[in-house]
């Protein structure tokens, strides 16, 4: 029976370990927590106490056919993003690399450079410019590393992760008419949360996975257009933007397209939310009245 350990069992990670657990397969799930501990035991997964910056806590992980790392950076933790994203990877991978067949890295699109919104692929040059995608381009240099066998250290380049429960404080800000900040004409590569979660279980299953994947949705789309249609289904005036301060994610530039053909060609030949149409019309559903309730912070 295939046994998944998720290191990052958040908005993401607790997904695929939903679905994991519903087809029958163990889950162990690493958290700092003990109350998430508690919790995750009750939903009859296997919670373990560590944390990938402190590496002794790390030396009991088990022996797994399948791990994922999808730990993103917690503002609110005492160690930096390098200490995370690299060092605490690091730490993971000298443990992991023999204890596992499958190694999944949550990476991000954000290991990309271009910004006059060229087409990317998985083959693209990789040049970032912000800390956090040079962080990611250089962790995914560790999985390839510790994992060089084809088909055993896979990288998933997602997109902007969106969904149920990520989209109040831009609802608040669209309500309120209060300026998004950033070009209205930039480009914006989005995944539904449920689209990423099965992309992830694909590749844990695949036979012979390829190295990398761009996880995205099959319709990059203008900044303007999205914040339009949400505005749209919740109820909100029109977006307004001010061009003077960049996005939170962005350098200013109209950034880049993603490409999902590989992804489509080897793992996930349809999504559930082609585009951000279906997607944001999910994504609201739990808004009473589609008015300002029920969700939290938003990644894009």
């Amino acid at each position: 029976m295939s046994r998944l350990l998720i290191l990052g069992c958040g908005y993401l990670g607790e997904r695929v370990a939903v679905v994991w657990h519903a087809l029958g397969r163990p889950v162990t799930a690493v958290t700092r927590s003990p109350t998430r501990a508690d919790q995750w035991r009750k939903r009859g997964w296997t919670p373990l106490i560590g944390d990938v910056c402190d590496p002794p806590s790390l030396a009991n992980l088990p022996e797994v056919d399948t791990v994922l790392f999808a730990i993103g950076y917690d503002r609110q933790a005492p160690h930096n993003q390098r200490a995370v994203y690299v060092d605490g990877l690091a730490a993971v991978l000298s443990v992991m690399k023999q204890r596992c067949r499958r190694f999944l890295y949550v990476s991000s699109s954000g290991v990309y450079g271009q910004q006059d919104g060229e087409w990317v692929d998985e083959e693209s040059p990789c040049e970032p410019t912000q800390p956090g995608g040079q962080l990611c381009l250089e962790a995914e240099g560790l999985v390839h590393a510790a994992f060089p066998k084809p088909g055993n250290g896979v990288v998933l380049r997602f997109a902007g992760i969106y969904g149920p429960g990520r989209l109040l404080s831009r609802v608040e800000q669209l309500h309120a008419g209060q300026p998004l900040a950033g070009r209205p004409d930039a480009w914006l590569n989005l995944i539904h949360v449920a689209d990423g979660a099965a992309a992830v279980i694909a590749a844990a299953e695949a036979v012979t996975p390829s190295g990398c994947y761009l996880v995205s949705d099959d319709q990059p789309v203008h900044r303007d257009d999205y914040y339009r249609y949400l505005a749209s289904l919740v109820g909100a005036p029109p977006p307004t933007f001010d061009e003077s301060t960049p996005s939170k994610r962005g350098s200013g530039g109209l950034n880049k397209r993603c490409r999902n053909t590989r992804l489509h060609a080897e793992l996930l030949p349809m999504l559930r939310f082609q585009t951000y149409r279906e997607g944001l019309t999910d994504a609201v559903r739990d808004f009473p009245g589609r008015d300002r309730e029920g969700a939290n912070s938003s990644s894009v």
